[in-house]
């Protein structure tokens, strides 16, 4: 068992810190777009597609980004108690929140495929005048809180393996 947690926590880390490194650069894109939106408002006639890709794009960077950030421990933490506590009560506070957090993406998840499904199945389409199909973003959002969710269970794993004071 404990080879199989090694295996899972390497090649899901490994997979979230690749994803999570080439997503970074998402911020160049946003910027870019809401560049040109700027520029062409100023200068041309108003582009109708900045604003609602710019969203769109801000959606896939912080779902996809997701799993990396937890998995460099950049997650916003409440220190008032937690920063004062021994590592290994730390790592049981862990363990206990991720359970709740594996509910709460369980459930992100089960609606997002509904929701994919949906869009797929009808061509649903964004009631803007750009209209675009809304499935390629629920994708994404789907992809994204799987990984969060894959990203979960290799932290719980990594913190059983450091309570059995054994090396991840």
């Amino acid at each position: 068992m404990t080879s199989f947690m090694r295996s899972y926590v390497k090649y899901v880390d490994a997979i979230n810190y690749r994803l999570g490194r080439c997503i970074m650069y998402g911020i160049f894109v946003m910027v870019g777009i809401l560049l040109w939106s700027s520029i062409s408002k100023t200068f041309f006639l108003p582009s109708l597609w900045t604003l609602e890709m710019a969203q769109f794009a801000m959606v896939a960077y912080y779902i996809l980004g997701g799993p990396y950030s937890m998995q460099m421990q950049a997650n916003v933490r409440m220190d008032l108690l937690y920063g004062g506590w021994t590592p290994k009560k730390k790592m049981w506070m862990d363990s206990f929140t991720i359970v709740f957090l594996l509910f709460y993406l369980g459930v992100m998840l089960y609606g997002g495929v509904e929701s994919t499904m949906y869009s797929l199945e009808y061509g649903e389409r964004s009631p803007t005048a750009w209209r675009p199909y809304l499935w390629p973003i629920k994708i994404a959002m789907c992809v994204g809180i799987a990984l969060m969710i894959l990203q979960c269970i290799s932290e719980l794993m990594k913190d059983i393996l450091h309570l059995r004071g054994e090396e991840v």
